[in-house]
């Protein structure tokens, strides 16, 4: 069964979603993070994907009190990124709360950092984003495109051993228009042994048994759930 992972993206320790990655373009919810991710974890859900834009933009993580604070308050399981760069950013969030690390900008620019810290945390403990605009990388809260192609990173990862990875199709993500099923698909036949977590676009139920028919282990969903296109009780049959 595919696995639901709610998100939650924090500015100034408070809830946004951003639209294609772009900060210009961002909506605000009078939402109190903790209180978000009790809903979440009351309608069954287990795993939170938590996003410190502020970090993202800085290269350092800023909101680790809304970390401690939704760790203390939940049983979620919750992977964080944002600003992870160094050894001592991993140890800042997992002494905060988090399970996971969630690496995306460190895997892409400094590949043996992202697996020195596996062989030192535990490769269950890293979670790599691959965050592609136009089939091609971004980095750097995604403000920097690189010359490196999904799939060549991918490789690069799977090569070296890496089992999970989510995808993140930039330009769907927080458009509500729909996942980029094609580009998963071919991901999955190209690496049926890596655990595909999909990301950006999802609006709709239809969409998450798409992306579960197609193999996907998972998918993180966002702005749906916030603006009321997908309410948590349609996802109680992904629970159990």
């Amino acid at each position: 069964m595919i696995e639901i992972i709610p998100a939650i993206d924090i500015i100034d320790g408070r809830c946004v979603r951003l639209t294609s990655g772009d900060f210009d373009r961002m909506t605000e919810y009078p939402l109190d993070p903790v209180a978000v991710a009790g809903r979440f974890e009351a309608a069954g859900l287990r795993r939170l994907h938590m996003v410190d834009l502020d970090g993202a933009r800085s290269g350092t993580p800023k909101n680790l009190n809304v970390l401690e604070r939704v760790a203390t308050a939940t049983s979620l399981k919750i992977d964080f990124g944002g600003g992870l760069r160094t050894r001592e950013d991993l140890d800042l969030v997992f002494s905060a709360g988090a399970a996971i690390a969630n690496v995306g900008s460190v895997a892409a620019k400094q590949p043996d950092e992202l697996f020195s810290w596996a062989a030192r945390y535990g490769a269950e403990k890293m979670l790599v984003g691959a965050d592609a605009r136009d089939g091609m990388i971004a980095v750097d809260g995604w403000r920097t495109q690189t010359e490196i192609s999904l799939f060549e990173f991918l490789n690069g990862l799977v090569n070296r051993g890496i089992k999970e990875v989510y995808v993140t199709d930039i330009a769907l993500d927080g458009a509500m228009a729909g996942p980029s099923v094609d580009v998963y698909r071919d991901i999955r036949n190209a690496y049926p042994e890596v655990r595909l977590i999909a990301s950006g676009g999802v609006r709709s139920v239809e969409d998450i048994d798409e992306l579960e028919r197609i193999g996907c282990s998972g998918v993180i969903i966002g702005k749906a759930l916030y603006e009321g296109g997908l309410r948590l009780e349609k996802l109680s049959k992904y629970v159990g």
